[in-house]
């Protein structure tokens, strides 16, 4: 977060969006004794929850206190990540707003830790690496929406760090839904959809960023994703699209929530340009 410091000073803002789970599911919580997400961040890898970063190499390692698998593919199943932890059913991992939605399918577990989809590694890497570090050194460093709503947290001075989720957005722009999207073809085709709308909304792409765009991002669906991410931060900060602020403070304080995703509560922003 160093650099972004650096570029907003004591007067600039940042909204910063992460594609990692951000928030722990209430069943786990529940069963953990876990209350609220961000002080459970600042003890992990310390004390009792010091092996919490180690994924387990075998089912007789899952702990509450230990809770990623598997270290690698090879008689792991779901099963014994949730007898480990005394749950009944894979959803019991998912939080509320990585459940299935009309046009998005459920999100992989938060502890597994194997196939293309997991969620497990980036949590890992995001939570022990990047969030607590900064939380830890910058007090204006904030989580939405741990700290509060996304408007009153877009402060002078302020990094807010918020959960952003490609796959949502590809609703927001796409009419139908994105199949393929590890293809070239596929994404060259759909580039253009997004340069229309970035036209539209005022945001200029500079000429690198243009002709990846119109190329299919050859470098793949990650530089792809990165890009309908940062897209989609932009459409709910610019106001056409509601932040997604969840109401309840299981949610809020908890398991967090996905930068513009439809919840009760939810409250637009009052910004007219990027």
């Amino acid at each position: 977060m160093t650099s972004i410091r650096t570029d907003i000073g004591s007067k600039g803002c940042a909204l910063v969006g992460f594609d990692f789970p951000i928030g722990v599911p209430e069943r786990y919580a529940s069963a953990a004794g876990v209350e609220e997400f961000k002080s459970f961040l600042l003890e992990l890898g310390t004390g009792a929850w010091a092996d919490f970063f180690t994924v387990s190499r075998t089912s007789s390692e899952i702990s509450m206190h230990r809770p990623f698998y598997p270290f690698k593919p090879g008689g792991t199943k779901q099963s014994h990540l949730l007898a480990a932890l005394g749950l009944q059913d894979i959803g019991d991992l998912r939080r509320q707003c990585e459940r299935k939605q009309n046009r998005r399918r459920a999100a992989c577990a938060l502890f597994w830790t194997l196939g293309a989809n997991q969620v497990g590694k980036g949590a890992i890497v995001g939570w022990r690496d990047v969030l607590a570090p900064a939380l830890q050194a910058d007090k204006n460093v904030v989580l939405w929406p741990f700290d509060g709503k996304l408007h009153e947290l877009l402060q002078p001075g302020k990094i807010v760090i918020a959960e952003t989720y490609p796959a949502e957005c590809y609703g927001w722009f796409f009419s139908e839904p994105l199949i393929g999207k590890g293809k070239l073809e596929v994404r060259k085709r759909v580039g253009c959809v997004l340069l229309s709308w970035a036209s539209n909304t005022g945001v200029e792409c500079n000429a690198a960023l243009r002709k990846e765009t119109e190329a299919g991002f050859s470098e793949g669906d990650d530089a792809f994703d990165a890009v309908v991410g940062l897209f989609g931060m932009i459409e709910v900060v610019t106001g056409r699209r509601q932040t997604g602020d969840p109401s309840g403070n299981r949610i809020r304080k908890l398991e967090g929530w996905i930068l513009g995703q439809r919840s009760t509560g939810g409250q637009q922003l009052g910004f007219a340009t990027v």
